[in-house]
C-alpha cells in the first residue's frame, strides 16, 4: 500500500505521475510543475508560440517507425499520410525507409515538396478525382489502389495497381471508423474481385496485389488474421498483400498500446498457413500505420480562458480537434507550468466554439484551483488533429512545432487573420 492510499490528503497535494503510455517516451516532469518534451519545457514553447499550439516529438516519431520495421523486417511499412499530412513528417519517414500512402493531389503535393521518392508512394482513396489521378501519373507514383471499376479506365497501361477488397470483417470499432464490413463505400466485395482482376488485365494495368482496410483504433489481432484468411482464400497469386492499418493508440489512462509483436507473429503465421492451404506463393506483406506512428508523439497546449462549475474552457476546441464531436474520441488533460496543492475534482474541458458538442475531454481529474491563464496539456494529439483542423468561427489553425533533442523548429506556422481573409473576394 502506498503513502497516498494510506493518507489521501497527501495524494491531493502530490504532483500526479505522468499517465502511462500517453506521452512521448522522453517526457520529463520538471520540479516546477512543467513538462519537458524533446528537451524543451512546454511553458517556454507557450511563451514563444502562443496558445494553442501543437507539438510533435521527432524522436518519438522516428522511434515508432523503427519499431514497425524491426517487428516486420520483411514487410513494406507505408505511412498513412492522411493522419498527419506535413512535409517535414513525410521527410522524416522517408529517411527512416518507409513508404507513403496519399489520398489526394494535395497530400501528393506535400510529398513532392518533401522529396518523397515517387516509387514508394501509394495513391489511395475511395474517390480519386481527375486531378488526383493526373497528379499521381505526372509524378509517377509506384502504385494506385483501385476502389471502383470506374477508376480502371482512367489509368494508363503499365501502371501498377492494387485492388481494394472489402473482406466483410468487423473490427469492432466505432461505426464512423469501421471500413471492412459490407455496406460501406469502400472497395470491391469479395465476389467482385475476379471481375476487377479481369478488367485490370484487359486495360493493360499491372496487378501488384490486393488491399484491404478494416477500420481504425483496432485492438484485436484476430481480425487481421480473419482478413488474411478471406483475402488469400480468393486463391489469387499476388505479389503483395496490403492489410491496411488501424492499429490502436492509447488515448486515456488505462488503455494499452497495440500488441505489435503479437500482430507480427500471428499475421505472419496466418499468411503462411493460408497460402500453403490455397497453394499459392506467399506475397510480401504491406501495412499502413498512421495513428500508431504519430498520435502519441503529439501534445497540444491550451490556455484556460474561463472556469465555470464543472467546466474549464480553453482557447482552442473543435476547430483544432473535432474528433470528440465526430465520434466520441476520449482525451485527458493535465495542468502544466505550476504546482497545485488543491484537491482534484472531475471536470469537462470544453472549447471556445458555438456548439454544445465542442468538448475536448470529459471526466478529467484536475485541481479545483485551475484558473484563467493556466496552461493545460492534452497528450496523444499527433494524429488527425492537424489533418482535420478547420476555421470554424473564423479561428486560425494553430502552429505545429517540432522538437528534437532541445532543438525547436516550427513545422507549420500559425494561421493569421490575413490567411483567413485571403480567399474572401468581397468587393472593395
Amino acid at each position: 500500500m502506498t503513502l497516498v492510499e494510506l493518507l489521501p490528503s497527501v495524494g491531493a497535494c502530490a504532483e500526479p505521475p505522468l499517465e502511462k503510455h500517453l506521452w512521448p517516451a522522453g517526457t520529463k516532469l520538471l520540479p516546477q510543475g512543467d513538462l519537458e518534451i524533446g528537451g524543451v519545457p512546454l511553458t517556454r514553447l507557450a511563451a514563444r508560440f502562443g496558445t494553442p499550439f501543437q507539438l510533435l516529438d521527432e524522436t518519438e516519431v522516428r522511434a515508432r517507425a523503427r519499431a514497425f520495421r524491426h517487428a516486420l523486417p520483411e514487410a513494406e511499412v507505408v505511412f498513412a499520410g492522411k493522419s498527419l499530412p506535413c512535409g517535414s513528417v513525410f521527410r522524416w519517414l522517408a529517411e527512416e525507409g518507409l513508404s507513403l500512402d496519399v489520398c489526394s493531389a494535395g497530400e501528393l503535393a506535400a510529398a513532392r515538396k518533401a522529396g518523397f521518392p515517387a516509387d514508394r508512394i501509394v495513391l489511395h482513396g475511395n474517390v480519386k478525382t481527375a486531378e488526383d489521378i493526373k497528379a499521381a501519373l505526372s509524378y509517377g507514383v509506384g502504385r494506385i489502389v483501385l476502389d471502383s471499376f470506374d477508376e480502371i479506365a482512367q489509368l494508363v497501361p503499365g501502371q501498377r495497381v492494387l485492388i481494394r477488397v472489402t473482406p466483410g470483417v468487423d473490427a469492432h470499432t466505432h461505426p464512423a471508423i469501421t471500413t471492412g464490413v459490407e455496406g460501406q463505400k469502400f472497395g470491391f466485395s469479395l465476389d467482385a474481385v475476379p471481375e476487377a482482376v479481369r478488367r485490370v488485365e484487359e486495360a493493360g494495368l499491372r496487378l501488384a496485389g490486393l488491399h484491404c482496410h478494416l477500420g481504425s483504433q483496432i485492438t484485436c489481432v484476430s481480425v487481421y488474421e480473419e482478413a488474411v484468411r478471406r483475402v488469400i482464400g480468393l486463391g489469387l497469386p499476388i505479389e503483395q498483400l496490403d492489410l491496411g492499418g488501424g492499429f490502436a493508440a492509447p488515448y486515456v489512462p488505462g488503455e494499452q498500446p497495440f500488441d505489435l509483436t503479437g500482430f507480427a507473429n500471428r499475421v505472419h503465421a496466418a499468411l503462411g498457413y493460408e497460402c500453403e492451404h490455397n497453394r499459392i506463393p506467399v506475397p510480401r506483406l504491406m501495412i499502413e500505420p498512421g495513428r500508431a506512428l504519430v498520435a502519441n508523439a503529439g501534445v497540444t497546449v491550451y490556455r484556460v480562458a474561463a472556469v465555470k462549475p464543472g467546466f474549464i474552457a480553453v482557447d482552442g476546441g473543435m476547430s483544432d480537434n473535432p474528433r470528440p464531436a465526430l465520434y466520441g474520441a476520449r482525451y485527458t488533460a493535465r495542468l502544466v507550468g505550476r504546482h497545485s496543492r488543491a484537491p482534484r475534482h472531475t471536470v469537462t474541458v470544453v472549447g471556445r466554439h458555438c456548439e454544445a458538442g465542442d468538448v475536448l475531454a470529459r471526466d478529467v481529474q484536475l485541481p479545483d484551483d485551475v484558473r484563467a491563464g493556466d496552461l493545460l496539456a492534452v497528450p496523444v494529439t499527433g494524429a488527425y488533429h492537424y489533418a482535420l483542423a478547420s476555421n470554424y468561427n473564423l479561428v486560425g489553425r494553430p502552429p505545429l512545432v517540432g522538437v528534437c533533442d532541445g532543438i525547436v523548429r516550427e513545422l507549420v506556422r500559425r494561421e493569421t487573420e490575413e490567411d483567413l481573409l485571403r480567399r474572401d473576394l468581397m468587393p472593395a
